[in-house]
């Protein structure tokens, strides 16, 4: 049971009036709230619901939590932006892009402002904020102020960055990471059976069916084939970001399975920056979760063609070194 939502902000659109409950590091929603916001019945909203939280698109346990109103005799679930987004994508998608913008500009805001960061700053001078980082470390090293120090330090490098690419992803200001030479080959049988071995896994926990991983007319094949594609001797993908985001980008765009494709293509990407050696980052933490892997997936799914470009450009940001 949820203590802590306990802000309100407005999301403002048009006729559309709703009253958002917000956390610090997340928003949350009512079913008849979501129903509203993107114009649909509620037990449209319920059965799609239903489905992601069935198929383990999102976590339930992270993304769903309950809450006392007044004039309720029972908790009432709210839903997470993860979800909300899931959602929309599903019912009305421009919509979803809207409230994503919004909300992603609000918890930017109350990062940068409830903790004192200087947007401008962060922005042109990365590397003066990383000086403030290892003089917070220091700090913590000399039990000055221990725990508000943590607090503030775990803030700050895990989102950070995060912000930052956001705010350049929705300003179309996304760079190409100079990035690392991939070393391993990812030879098509091998994924084939790694796939199947997944395949077998969901199956035995009922969340798959024969139809998991069943390839469309070779098209997996010409994916791994692209990525490797070289002109005049020059290999055209050179580094591990290129490859990885690529892979992740048509495996679950291009469809070339009959079922699965978004879990195949986050799988396939967390198996080829595992044989890279390049999954986990110097402090060795897992560069990827779960939450951002099924965000991802949902991007790239629901995104425009037009801006495949810009898509694999974030996803070789969020690996790079």
């Amino acid at each position: 049971m949820s203590d802590k939502i306990d802000e309100i902000i407005k999301f403002i659109d048009g006729e559309i009036n709703i009253d958002v409950r917000f956390d610090g590091e997340n928003v949350w929603l009512r079913q008849d709230e979501i129903a509203l916001l993107f114009g649909k019945d509620r037990s449209v909203i319920t059965r799609h619901i239903n489905k992601i939280l069935k198929d383990k698109e999102v976590d339930e346990k992270s993304n769903v939590q309950k809450m006392h109103f007044a004039n309720s005799d029972k908790p009432v679930k709210l839903y997470s932006l993860d979800i909300i987004l899931a959602v929309g994508y599903r019912t009305n998608s421009s919509k979803a892009i809207k409230f994503r913008r919004w909300a992603t500009k609000i918890l930017k805001d109350y990062i940068l402002k409830g903790y004192a960061l200087n947007k401008n700053r962060l922005e042109k001078n990365f590397n003066e904020f990383k000086q403030e980082i290892e003089l917070l470390q220091k700090a913590i090293k000399q039990n000055l102020s221990e725990v508000k120090a943590k607090g503030f330090l775990n803030i700050i490098t895990k989102y950070a960055k995060s912000w930052i690419l956001l705010n350049q992803f929705d300003e179309n200001r996304l760079k190409t990471p100079k990035g690392k030479e991939a070393e391993f080959i990812l030879d098509y049988d091998e994924a084939v059976n790694e796939i199947e071995k997944l395949k077998g896994d969901l199956i035995n926990k009922k969340e798959a069916t024969e139809l998991f991983g069943l390839e469309r007319e070779r098209s997996f094949k010409g994916i791994i084939r692209n990525i490797y594609q070289t002109f005049g001797g020059v290999d055209l993908l050179p580094t591990i970001e290129e490859k990885a985001a690529n892979l992740f980008y048509y495996i679950v765009k291009d469809h070339p399975f009959v079922d699965g494709n978004k879990r195949i293509g986050a799988f396939i990407f967390i198996l080829f920056l595992n044989k890279n050696n390049y999954l986990y980052d110097k402090n060795n933490e897992i560069k990827i979760n779960s939450n951002a892997l099924v965000s991802l997936a949902l991007l790239i799914a629901h995104s425009n063609p037009n801006e495949k470009d810009l898509i694999i450009k974030l996803i070789m940001n969020l690996i790079a070194e």
